[in-house]
């Protein structure tokens, strides 16, 4: 791989890994503040007022975040990237002006009313500011998987005569079969990292004997989105998005289960170390079939394999692929069963007296930070060698002027300044933790 290549890509991974920590949580988090506002509304209790505030608070933190460290992104695309820009402008231009216009302004806009209007207007309009926050950080969350949806499966485009990528249907764009199916697996596990810090935040507070009714209806609130947001991210948003993959993009599959040899009645690996050289999964741990299964709902069917593809169109770093996906997997596993023993001691009325249970919801919370930011490496090395998937290679897409040297000076100036918002972030974020919901 050429070097400038590849500090590019380096680059972009940095850049945008550590932007997607604040969004995560985000959009989870608008979804709960709006069922602790309508909690509110309904009853009358100040806790509820009290949490979202509190919680309000979180969010703005993590918003301010998420704008400094995503503007850079977009820039990136004409620095970094520009034969991209250049060659599908037409396209994502459309989904990103969107993005800006209809969901991130909604977003902006309302969250001023909600951190700062309390006092200034009326408890309906204060809650519909919830609701308008809600629906700006997830129409925001659909535009931009509309735009990684189209790069896995485009859809609705032309060729023009200079090779250029035009859009022919914007119903169809915005209508890509693989955008929905993405997009519910992505919003549910915004809620799992959402709700996991919910309980975190929660039994932190049980533990440490402080701000202890709020500390309890955190694990009220939370442990339920919990368990039903990682069971969902698996079953169905998690299922179907495998199957789309096995049907659009076997190649991925094959990699990402290091396949080297199309089979009927094709094994799970659980677990190995794939020796891509000598073709083969060392020190495996097999299910038979479920793979099969799995991909395309019958325990015979044939799952093709890495050597029926031209070696030029597998992805480039198959190790890395095979370990990302299947420690997704494995954390997804863990917050499953964990999230699920919790639901049940809550149920019970126990869970505030279990503190071992407690301190694992307490350390638990950078698990869905983890899992997502493998499961994203999935995606993204799983489409290589294609920028757009059979349309536009990877290697076809960045900016030749810019060289390897540049690219390593910007990322070195990224991570230095990336490091110092990181202790500011941490340090607003422990101050309103010590303060409390009261």
């Amino acid at each position: 791989m050429d070097s400038a290549l590849g500090l590019h890509r380096l680059h972009f991974a940095f850049t945008i890994t550590y932007h997607y920590l604040f969004p995560q949580l985000t959009m989870g988090l608008a979804l709960l503040i709006f069922i602790l506002k309508t909690m509110a509304i309904r009853t009358g209790n100040p806790l509820y007022e009290n949490a979202a505030r509190f919680w309000t608070k979180i969010f703005g933190i993590n918003f301010a975040m998420g704008v400094v460290t995503g503007i850079p992104m977009e820039f990136q695309f004409g620095t970094n990237w520009s034969r991209f820009s250049k060659a599908t402008g037409g396209v994502i231009g459309q989904l990103l002006a969107m993005e800006g216009m209809y969901s991130f302004f909604l977003e902006s806009s309302f969250l001023g009313i909600l951190l700062y209007g309390r006092e200034k207007v009326g408890p309906r309009v204060h809650w519909f500011a919830s609701l308008a926050v809600f629906l700006g950080s997830w129409l925001s969350g659909f535009f931009i998987i509309a735009t990684d949806s189209w790069m896995q499966h485009p859809v609705g485009h032309r060729i023009g005569p200079n090779g250029e990528i035009i859009l022919d249907s914007l119903s169809a764009l915005l209508l890509n079969p693989w955008t929905f199916v993405q997009y519910a697996h992505n919003m549910t596990a915004s809620v799992v990292t959402a709700s996991a810090v919910m309980c975190a935040v929660g039994a932190f507070y049980v533990l440490s004997n402080k701000h202890l009714e709020y500390g309890r209806l955190f694990l009220t609130i939370g442990v339920p989105a919990f368990a039903l947001s990682a069971v969902m991210v698996a079953f169905p948003t998690g299922d179907i998005q495998g199957k789309m993959v096995a049907q659009y993009q076997p190649v991925a599959l094959a990699a990402m289960e290091g396949h080297f040899d199309t089979k009927s009645g094709a094994s799970l690996n659980v677990i190995g170390q794939p020796d891509v050289e000598n073709q083969r999964i060392d020190n495996p741990i097999t299910l038979p079939k479920v793979l099969s299964f799995i991909s395309y709902g019958r325990w015979n069917a044939e799952v093709k394999g890495l050597n029926d593809v031209p070696r030029d169109q597998w992805p480039d770093n198959i190790g890395l692929l095979f370990y990302s996906f299947h420690i997704m997997v494995g954390l997804g596993t863990v917050m499953i069963a964990l999230s699920l023993v919790a639901f049940l001691f809550l149920r019970l009325k126990k869970l505030d007296t279990n503190k071992p249970l407690l301190w694992a919801l307490l350390l638990a919370f950078p698990l869905p930070y983890i899992a997502t930011t493998f499961g994203w490496m999935t995606t993204e090395l799983g489409r290589q060698p294609w920028l757009v998937y059979g349309l536009l290679r990877t290697a076809d897409g960045y900016s030749t002027r810019v060289s390897a040297g540049n690219t390593l000076f910007t990322l070195l100036g990224f991570l230095g300044l990336y490091a110092l918002l990181s202790m500011l972030f941490l340090f607003l974020i422990q101050r309103e933790l010590a303060k409390g919901p009261e």
